[in-house]
């Protein structure tokens, strides 16, 4: 059954007339609004919260440029010692339209080399800012990065320089992880905070194959 159904049934045919031209007046609205809609940019997109999904999300979109044949590029700034679901399928099967650089050696407190993990986290940078000038990938992105950020092994500043002096006119970077800093979101076009309302790990329930990786 569908959602108009549903708001349907058992309406009088006074009813259904009214809400035929609310509807239309709607879809007027609507349709006008998106035909002021026409400029194109590549966007700075920002997944950030204590929610599960930042990563997936930009994941998602990595599979949209690659389903639609747009030379599309993944650099992993933390979760370099786990192999994930998303790297293993783009490396079997999408190399040719996806690079997917894996340059960071697991989360802080698994190697507990601060200097380790900035020279890392700095080799993942200098990686992204290749990735990113080339204009024929169309979106890059740094999956990780604000956990990097968050503990200063990057200068967000000079990030933020960067994406606003050097990344070419239409190539997206989406950038993942807690804490984004709010110098960030600020220069971001889209930001999103995923928010946490449950999960399983705080019932015992550990990190799961298809789920968390």
């Amino acid at each position: 059954m569908t959602e108009n159904h549903d708001e349907t049934a058992g309406m009088t045919e006074a009813e259904l007339a009214r809400h035929s031209e609310k509807m239309a007046k709607k879809k007027q609205a609507r349709e006008k609004i998106m035909a002021t809609k026409t400029d194109e940019k590549g966007l700075v997109i920002v997944h950030t919260g204590k929610g599960k999904g930042k990563s997936t999300a930009g994941f998602g979109m990595i599979f949209r440029h690659i389903a639609h044949k747009k030379p599309c590029a993944v650099v992993q700034f933390i979760k370099g010692a786990m192999l994930t679901g998303e790297r293993e399928l783009i490396e079997t099967h999408f190399s040719d339209i996806c690079q997917f650089y894996t340059l960071g050696e697991g989360f802080t407190w698994e190697t507990q080399d601060r200097a380790r993990d900035v020279a890392m986290a700095e080799k993942a940078w200098e990686k992204a800012k290749e990735l990113i000038r080339d204009e024929r990938n169309s979106m890059v992105l740094l999956d990780e990065i604000n956990i990097a950020l968050r503990y200063d092994y990057l200068d967000v500043n000079e990030v933020i320089a960067f994406l606003k002096t050097e990344k070419p006119h239409m190539t997206h970077v989406v950038l993942t992880g807690r804490n984004a800093k709010e110098e960030l979101i600020e220069i971001a076009d889209l930001a999103t905070e995923m928010e946490l309302l449950k999960h399983p790990f705080r019932s015992g329930i550990k990190a799961q194959q298809g789920v968390e990786y």
